[in-house]
């Protein structure tokens, strides 16, 4: 394994903002001090450059196994590694779905060697049914960390509640997709004054809020741990925010799209902007931000959602789900850290260090004997989002043709260079 040495390179994790020099031998931070005048077999000139921790992203669907013509596991942890992300969670429903040891299996195993660390959710329910629990026991020796029947919710509420009370024993994180499947009866976009000049059904964030409410109370009723998905919605924001206050173990996650646009994207009829939960109004897109810079929001994910283009060819038919591996980290220094709303170290912090507490695994910092898990990246280079440029199988992002500041550059994982920017 190559030798690497980062020269007067910018290095940034959860605490920490400082220049240095760093050396990376067999795959570890080796050394980090002012200067290091030591032969290495790849010599970087960091000046301009920033360092940091790898992202990990706790929302993904890989569409492997049963739907590869969208996206598949080889091909998701790339757009992974172009995006400076070197750890995912997979969501479940795939075809068959994660419910048992051999899908787990074949999930993890694909990945190897890409230089992503692929931690497959399991099922809440057997065969994200909503009736009848997984054998917990089996997905956690397969190598399961979370569950959840992420791309529809638990409608048994019991069924939850038990799946949570479970939890305090075996130690996985739920993971909930909230929607009352009732209140969006078939809506596409959110339910507002755009659903309504587009003379389209629209998704009342009622649902959002309301599955939100209830899950933090199963969760409190059984002092579990609880984890929101994807919140959108001004409503659940505060919700969250006041749980946390009153010490309910919820967590939660966002996704750029949400603090960064809104509904009138839909406009267009352009079935890209598409996804569930759906694009909100600047209020809700204020409170996001809010959320994020007051801690209320743990996370910024992607909910890495690809579908074939022809898939997405008709605005009213189209599946819901965007890509976004690639565009999250320019994203959210874009609406965040450009905006001076946040620093660097939140978003190390949003982005590497919370997701993987939540896991339950190992967080990088920039020191000696941390595992080389780190991304670089030029924090100011602007880049217009050309679709046909990214490296994932589907191109449906919701970001084409925006201009982003920030991208990253290199991507290494445990200490081999697995992504360079040409």
């Amino acid at each position: 394994m190559d030798t690497i040495l980062l020269k007067s390179i910018r290095a940034v994790d959860a605490e920490n903002d400082f220049i240095s020099d760093i050396y990376i031998e067999d795959g570890k931070i080796k050394y980090v001090a002012d200067s290091i005048d030591m032969d290495a077999d790849i010599v970087i000139d960091g000046t301009g450059l920033a360092v940091m921790p790898s992202f990990f992203d706790m929302h993904v669907h890989f569409r492997d196994p049963g739907f590869t013509h969208k996206e598949d596991v080889l091909t998701g942890c790339y757009a992974a590694l172009a995006g400076g992300v070197t750890g995912v969670v997979c969501m479940p429903n795939t075809n068959p779905v994660a419910d048992n040891a051999d899908t787990i299996k074949y999930v993890i195993n694909k990945a190897e060697g890409t230089g992503v660390d692929v931690y497959p959710a399991g099922c809440i329910t057997n065969g994200m049914s909503g009736s009848g629990l997984c054998n917990y026991k089996e997905l956690i020796s397969a190598g399961v960390k979370a569950i959840s029947d992420d791309g529809r919710p638990v409608e048994n509420a019991e069924q939850m509640r038990q799946a949570l009370e479970m939890s305090n024993d075996n130690g996985l994180l739920v993971i909930s997709h909230c929607e009352d499947l009732s209140i969006i009866n078939g809506g596409i976009m959110n339910k507002g004054e755009i659903s309504e000049k587009l003379g389209v059904k629209g998704m009342d964030r009622a649902s959002e809020d309301m599955i939100t409410a209830r899950e933090i109370i199963l969760a409190e009723s059984v002092d579990a741990r609880i984890h929101i998905a994807h919140v959108s919605t001004k409503g659940s924001t505060e919700i969250i925010r006041q749980s946390k206050k009153a010490g309910v173990k919820v967590t939660c996650e966002t996704c750029p799209h949400y603090f960064l646009l809104t509904d009138e994207k839909l406009l267009a009829r352009d079935a890209d902007f598409r996804m569930n939960p759906p694009l909100r109004t600047a209020e809700d897109t204020e409170a996001i931000i809010e959320g994020i810079v007051d801690g209320t929001i743990d996370c910024i994910v992607t909910d890495h959602a690809p579908h074939a283009a022809e898939e997405k060819a008709d605005f009213e038919k189209a599946p819901n789900g965007v890509v976004g591996l690639e565009t999250s980290f320019a994203a959210s220094l874009t609406g965040l850290y450009h905006t001076g709303k946040v620093s660097l170290n939140k978003i190390v912090q949003l982005m590497s260090v919370n997701p993987r507490k939540l896991l339950g695994l190992e967080y990088i910092s920039i020191k000696p004997n941390e595992t080389a898990d780190l991304v670089i990246a030029d924090l100011n280079k602007e880049w217009t989002v050309e679709p046909q440029m990214l490296h994932s199988k589907s191109k449906n992002t919701v970001f084409k043709g925006m201009k982003l500041k920030g991208k990253p550059i290199m991507t290494l994982s445990k200490g081999e260079i697995k992504y360079k920017e040409m």
